[in-house]
This record gives structure tokens, sequence and C-alpha cells, in this order.
């Protein structure tokens, strides 16, 4: 049993979902995993997409938090705050979570995990809310290799 377990409704967490959240939040890590989750993931010299923002292993936004940032600087930091805080986690519609993406990052997602991007969305819009309140236990966003090692538990 993972850390996940129980992060999303139902408790179930697909392959490309945590893909899609590995990507988002380590970037590059699941490489290597299987060669269905690094098929489609492109090697490092490619440029990285416009807007994206993209670290070397800090996924797509710069990691946990730069995905927060993403979501505070789009208008939704009340809904982000509410998944790292103690309190109830606020959801967040698919197509917010979008504009706050950002449309470079949901098409790199996208074709990373082989699912279109409004699946992505609805999927990612459910599951975020329990990942990241489980990644932050106490209120606190936690250093990168500690949501790294949580990706590979």
């Amino acid at each position: 049993m993972g850390l996940f377990d129980n992060a999303v409704p139902g408790g179930n967490i697909t392959k490309p979902l945590m893909i899609a959240l590995g990507a988002l939040l380590v970037g590059k890590m699941l490489s290597g995993r299987s060669e269905e989750a690094a098929a489609p993931q492109a090697p490092a010299p490619t440029p990285t997409p416009a807007g994206t923002d993209a670290s070397a292993d800090g996924g797509l936004l710069g990691g946990l938090g730069g995905l927060l940032d993403k979501l505070r600087d789009a208008g939704h930091g009340n809904v982000a705050d509410s998944w790292v805080g103690t309190g109830q986690n606020q959801p967040i519609n698919p197509g917010d979570l979008g504009s706050a993406l950002g449309p470079a990052v949901i098409r790199e997602i996208a074709q990373r995990t082989g699912m279109n991007e409004q699946e992505l969305l609805q999927q990612l819009s459910t599951a975020l809310p329990g990942i990241v309140d489980k990644l932050t236990p106490n209120g606190q966003i936690p250093q990168h290799h500690q949501v790294a090692s949580a990706f590979n538990s």
C-alpha cells in the first residue's frame, strides 16, 4: 500500500495519472521505470515548450511549490492553500486547473500519458487535492527529494 492510497476518490490511481502527477511534481523521475512510462518522454536536450517553466528534475512547473504558485497566480490561491493546510480540501474545476497550468503544460502531460487533454484535466482535478494534501501532512511543502521518494514507494 502506497502513500497515495485513498488520496483520490475510489482510492485508485491509474498508471497514466501517476505519470501525469510525476510530470507535474517530480519531472523525469518516472523515466526508466518501464518502457511504457519512458517512451513518451523526450530526451533531456529537447527545448522546453514555451511557458512551462520546466526544471531539470522539479517537474514541468518546478515541483509542488511551482504547481501551487501557478494556481495562486491564476487566482486559485485559496483552493491551493486548502490542499496544503490541515482543513477541508476545496475542489478545483478542470477548466480552472487547465487555465492555471497553461496549454503547453497540459499538452506535454497529455503526450506523456497518452490521455486526451479533457480526460487528463478531469482526472488531475479530482486527484490533485488529495495528493497535495497527502504530500503536505503538516501544512508544510516538502523538499523536492521528499516528493520524489513518495512517488518511488
